[in-house]
């Protein structure tokens, strides 16, 4: 029998006095030695920590997620470091499948990834109920995070994809938290890479609240003209989806109509007719708004928010017929026509509402992005 790897886990936390114990729990007889830092709680995050590992860092916060696990990466003495946040944990099929791996694991593996399963598909960062995620990494190869939110690893390794999956049991959206550190990030560079613009239109889109929206606006028109000229079409379709978003907002038609007619969106995503239908909907022309959610639910693709061609269109559709069957117009006509197209309207609502509430994303390839 080979000698078996050491594994150290490596966690930056805060504020997870309430879950960090069913993370540690599911993982503490796997790992030789747990590291964890903590950014600043004040609760009972590094009390928990320290029933756990006498091996528990304080960390001053610097808006930056890479540097945080570098830290805690420079902890660790075992020969490959799993990283984790407090809302992670493996149930006991899994749990099973990394004891395996830990005793067969071969030196030269480099990284490991994992499949990422979230209970909220939808998840203000993430479109996919599951994606495969670098997880475990060898220690000595020196790897280093980069990027200061939605931190990934620099470096071209030697990668299993493992079955192993993951559950994450998000406590509530990070949004705020994480706004704050791309506003520091365009302050400072005045540019995002392409990943991190496209994770930054992601959370607007999703979570973002109208102050949020509004301050990004410019630096978004910035941007569509930046990755215009780079001839990165898919991000210049995620950014004018935003933008119509901003733009409608605001109540500003013109705005919509010229990133409408840009040759991006010739072919429209979900996420645009979505946008295009709720500005109908906010000027009580519930006609047009449901043509352009029926295009979202049944024609385009979405881009950002994967329920902008399920859930959201399939609900707005109902409202939009829900809208219709109270217009002034239809009460204009006589008795008989009126009660009749009322049903209609009424019944393809309600058909609309259970096609919602059942709606379920299709089987999708995983994501190793």
């Amino acid at each position: 029998m080979g000698i078996i790897m050491k594994f150290s886990l490596c966690m930056i936390v805060k504020n997870e006095a309430s879950i960090l114990k069913d993370c540690l729990d599911s993982l503490k007889d796997i790992m030789d030695e747990i590291i964890i830092v903590d950014t600043g709680s004040t609760d009972d995050t590094k009390k928990v920590a320290e029933s756990y590992t006498p091996y528990v860092y304080d960390y001053e916060w610097h808006d930056d997620f890479a540097a945080a696990r570098n830290f805690a990466f420079s902890k660790a003495t075992g020969d490959y470091i799993y990283s984790a946040d407090a809302d992670e944990v493996l149930d006991e099929e899994n749990r099973t499948k990394l004891k395996a791996l830990k005793r067969v694991i071969l030196p030269e593996v480099e990284i490991v990834q994992m499949i990422y399963v979230t209970e909220q598909i939808n998840h203000p960062t993430e479109n996919f109920a599951r994606d495969m995620r670098p997880k475990l990494f060898k220690r000595l190869r020196g790897f280093t995070w980069i990027e200061p939110i939605h931190e990934t690893i620099n470096t071209s390794p030697v990668v299993y994809d493992s079955d192993i999956e993951i559950i994450h049991r998000p406590q509530g959206s990070h949004s705020s938290r994480d706004f704050g550190v791309f506003e520091r990030v365009i302050e400072e560079k005045s540019y995002l890479s392409d990943r991190l613009l496209g994770m930054y239109l992601r959370e607007l889109y999703k979570a973002g609240t109208e102050k949020d929206l509004e301050s990004a606006r410019a630096f978004l028109e910035k941007s569509l003209i930046e990755r215009r000229e780079k001839q990165n079409e898919l991000l210049c379709r995620q950014i004018i989806a935003v933008l119509l978003k901003i733009y409608r907002q605001i109540d500003d038609p013109v705005n919509m109509l010229k990133v409408s007619l840009s040759s991006e969106a010739t072919v429209p995503s979900a996420e645009m007719c979505m946008e295009l239908g709720y500005f109908f909907m906010k000027k009580s022309d519930f006609g047009e708004a449901a043509e352009w959610f029926n295009r979202a639910a049944f024609h385009c693709e979405s881009e950002i928010d994967i329920a902008s061609s399920g859930t959201s269109a399939l609900m707005a559709l109902a409202l939009s017929y829900r809208g219709l069957a109270k217009s002034p117009k239809l009460r204009a006509l006589p008795q008989k026509e009126y009660e009749l197209e009322h049903t209609r309207l009424t019944k393809k609502a309600a058909e609309y509402e259970l096609m919602a509430r059942s709606w379920k994303p299709a089987e999708l390839e995983l994501n190793t992005q």
